[in-house]
């Protein structure tokens, strides 16, 4: 596997700004006769061509209008914007709220033909009910500290299950058995949550497999993630959402997603696996 995805998008950060490096110098420039001409403290052409400090659309312009390149400005504004938007931190996403947020996941599964979704902590939004969403968002809300509009942002969430019955799409999901076995809300949701995966399992439109406990595992437990079409993985961490576009990233998550639907286990055998941690809720 490769480093992980939050240092990838450190590595974009800095080649950004080994990007704008190089047209300091085209131009014949020392950092500080830049400086001088962008008007601001040495100190900032530092940590910008460090890759320290994220530079500004503003602060690209007045970059690349110093060094006679303003033909560069709007590639190097969009390159910035992507490097921006491929680590983006939960509290910032959810400063106002958790609703943009699962507006914006809506959005991504709309356009969406083929989801391969792998799980070790909880079920894809996707998948999950009112009940048992609402339990995992009251968490979220209260260890970041945001604005609590639960009940709103539940009901976006719950609104994906919609593709899961019309559009001539795929959702491919693998567990761990610990998603099944986790209480992460009270019994009665979590018993209306494992229920809830027996009933998606028929679709059409969906194939579950479960990796048990006892497997003899070739790929060690991840973090979860979301591919989506093969163009864009989207990984979740304790502190931020990493969205994945480079090809040869994409293509180890697709390999380990390969690698884990092997282990799995699918129909009677995952169905029987889910039973069983609906029968130890007693």
């Amino acid at each position: 596997m490769t480093a992980s995805p939050s240092s990838s998008a450190q590595g974009a950060r800095e080649a950004l700004a080994v990007r704008l490096q190089h047209l300091r110098k085209d131009a014949g420039l020392t950092g500080r006769e830049l400086s001088v001409r962008c008007g601001w403290h040495p100190a900032k052409t530092t940590r910008i061509q460090k890759g320290d400090a994220p530079p500004s659309d503003a602060d690209i312009r007045i970059w690349c209008a110093a060094c006679d390149a303003d033909d560069q400005a709007d590639d190097l504004i969009a390159t910035a914007r992507a490097v921006d938007s491929m680590y983006l931190e939960w509290r910032r996403l959810h400063q106002g709220g958790m609703r943009k947020v699962q507006d914006d996941w809506y959005a991504l599964h709309e356009r969406t033909r083929v989801c391969r979704a792998y799980l070790s902590n909880v079920p894809p939004g996707f998948f999950q009910t009112p009940a048992f969403a609402t339990a995992l968002m009251e968490q979220i809300t209260g260890f970041q500290g945001t604005p609590n509009d639960v009940s709103e942002a539940v009901a976006a969430r719950v609104a994906r299950s919609r593709f899961l019955y019309e559009g001539n799409r795929r959702f491919v999901v693998l567990m761990e058995e610990s998603v099944l076995r986790f209480r992460t809300a009270g019994p009665d949701a979590m018993k209306g949550q494992l229920r809830h995966l027996l009933a998606v399992m028929p679709l059409a439109s969906v194939s579950l497999g479960v990796i048990p406990f006892t497997v003899q595992r070739t790929v060690w437990p991840l973090e979860a993630f979301y591919l989506h079409d093969d163009v864009q993985a989207v990984v979740e961490t304790l502190t931020a959402e990493i969205n994945v576009t480079q090809p040869r990233e994409l293509a180890d998550y697709a390999k380990a997603f390969t690698d884990l639907a092997e282990m799995a286990v699918y129909g009677d055998a995952a169905r029987t696996l889910i039973q069983a941690s609906i029968d130890a809720l007693g």
